[in-house]
């Protein structure tokens, strides 16, 4: 590493990070993870977002709630970036391209309650791990909530040596002068000649030629970030434990919902053998094996206070949802660590009907409505982390918080739409109903955006769009061939838009994106 790039401290910074956005870091989604355990969840008021990359996740979260969001990232680019989204919504966030260390330091911060890292942990040095929990001691307010997402043992063991091979391949026989996204390239290239000469390891782990051919699919800018930096560190659970100890951090619960549903990730067997086990990150370490997790996201609370059992049903009563999803799109299948599983039709499908019309509407309102289907308070939670846990359903914030922050919502969209003319890097748009991000397409955004721009009719819609492709050169590509006629394209985007209108635009209205 040249001394020019020494503020990176090992981290690839030679190319942008993708411009990704994570859910979990939406304060508001962590309320039904949290009371599903029975856990009082936080307040709001302030957010704090360490390593926020491109920073899409926090300039909507900034836009969509009335949360006053701080954060860094050291890459001066994506902090660039993220600032210009911020400068865009006229959002308040507060962001930075500053090293961990002087960040923390700042002595202008508050003291936060929810503090969030995506894909900054298992990376940094453990110099810069230390700060972090130093800063989470210091800057986490009692009964705040620390999301944290990490590369996990046992599930990264098995690769762990393969990982480090490539890497090693990139440090010493990738030409000198070569971008990463070619030393990627070649490092890939020669992990296939050595399992063509069936290696001993490849035999004694018989995944990795199937591990290896999903990473190739993957996207080269994210394997360039998630596997060649100097530092990379999977850790157990109790490991994890073990470092939050310090900052007086209890695990509350996973931020994944489908994590809460034991029946599509655990055996009966496995199931009793954890419930024998009293000590809680025993347990959660144990569960790691039993499902060979490669990558946690965990939620942890600097004081768990528990609810009583009425506590606990009145507040679930009031966690308001709405459906996401067209009526007809949604599925009743949910993916865990078991494989795929069928939902209760007798269970899902009247919640689903009930919920059609995408109407916030509160798990109690949801109880009363399904009474005469005999489906009971245990159920519908089941449901709405079922749900909630497929992208299907979302957390609903109050409709005046909605109503004050929409025409911070309606800048940043507009100009994240007006991006999608050029590219299709970012699919995420964000909504004030929600408080965070509703994933869109580009030609879907380009749709929008012509509807915001006066265009009525789904042909509209499409001509629209592809005036705007065809100035550029570009081609709509449909099962792998690119369209080359104008007629094709056209055609496309008619479909397209037509079932957009049909489908998407009773959706995008009641999240309030358009």
């Amino acid at each position: 590493m040249s001394s020019s790039n020494d503020w990176s401290a090992g981290y690839i910074s030679d190319i942008d990070y993708t411009y990704g956005y994570y859910t979990e870091l939406n304060p508001l989604r962590a309320r039904l993870a949290l009371l599903n355990r029975g856990i009082v969840p936080p307040g709001t008021a302030y957010g704090c977002e360490l390593g926020f990359g491109q920073g899409l996740s926090v300039a909507i979260h900034s836009a969509a709630s009335p949360t006053q969001w701080y954060g860094t990232d050291f890459n001066p680019s994506q902090a660039g970036f993220a600032q210009e989204l911020v400068e865009q919504s006229g959002s308040d966030a507060k962001l930075y391209d500053q090293a961990f260390e002087e960040f923390c330091n700042r002595p202008d911060l508050p003291d936060f309650d929810f503090i969030g890292l995506h894909g900054i942990w298992s990376w940094v040095s453990e110099e810069n791990r230390h700060l972090i929990v130093d800063f989470i001691k210091r800057k986490l307010k009692v009964g705040g909530l620390l999301y944290i997402s990490y590369n996990t043992l046992p599930g990264w063991a098995a690769f762990a040596p393969m990982r480090h091979l490539m890497t090693e391949h990139s440090d010493v026989l990738s030409a000198g002068g070569q971008g990463i996204l070619n030393r990627v390239d070649e490092a890939l290239r020669f992990i296939d000649r050595l399992l063509a000469t069936n290696p001993l390891y490849a035999r004694a782990n018989p995944l990795i030629g199937e591990r290896l051919k999903r990473l190739k699919e993957q996207n080269k800018h994210y394997l360039a970030h998630e596997y060649f930096n100097r530092e990379w560190h999977p850790m157990h659970f109790a490991t994890m434990a073990d470092w939050l100890q310090g900052a007086k951090l209890n695990f509350a619960c996973s931020a994944h919902y489908l994590d809460a549903v034991d029946n599509i990730n655990l055996t009966k067997e496995q199931q009793a053998l954890i419930a024998e086990i009293p000590d809680v990150s025993f347990a959660e370490t144990v569960r790691d094996f039993m499902v060979n997790q490669q990558f946690r996201r965990d939620y942890w609370i600097k004081g768990v206070r528990r609810l009583s059992r009425l506590e606990q049903s009145e507040h679930l009563s009031n966690v308001r949802v709405m459906l996401n999803v067209p009526r007809e799109d949604a599925s009743l299948k949910a993916s865990g660590t078991l494989g795929q599983a069928d939902m209760n039709a007798q269970i899902y499908t009247p919640i689903l009907d009930y919920l059609s019309d995408h109407k916030p509407r509160s798990l109690g309102e949801i109880a009363e409505a399904m009474a005469k289907h005999n489906i009971n308070h245990a159920q519908i939670v089941e449901a709405a982390l079922v749900l909630g846990g497929t992208g299907q359903l979302s957390a609903v914030q109050d409709a005046m918080v909605a109503s004050k922050c929409k025409k911070k919502t309606d800048k940043l969209n507009r100009y994240l739409m007006r991006k999608a003319r050029t590219s299709g890097d970012i699919h995420v748009l964000a909504s004030p109903v929600t408080g965070g991000g509703f994933n869109l397409g580009r030609f879907q955004q380009l749709f929008a955006l012509a509807y915001l721009e006066g265009h009525k009719d789904a042909s509209d819609w499409a001509k629209f769009a592809w005036d705007i492709l065809a100035k550029q050169g570009q081609r709509i590509v449909r099962e792998g061939k690119a369209l080359e006629s104008h007629e094709e394209n056209l055609a496309e985007l008619n479909s397209q838009a037509a079932t957009f209108k049909a489908k998407l635009m009773p959706v995008l209205k009641a999240l309030e994106i358009v």
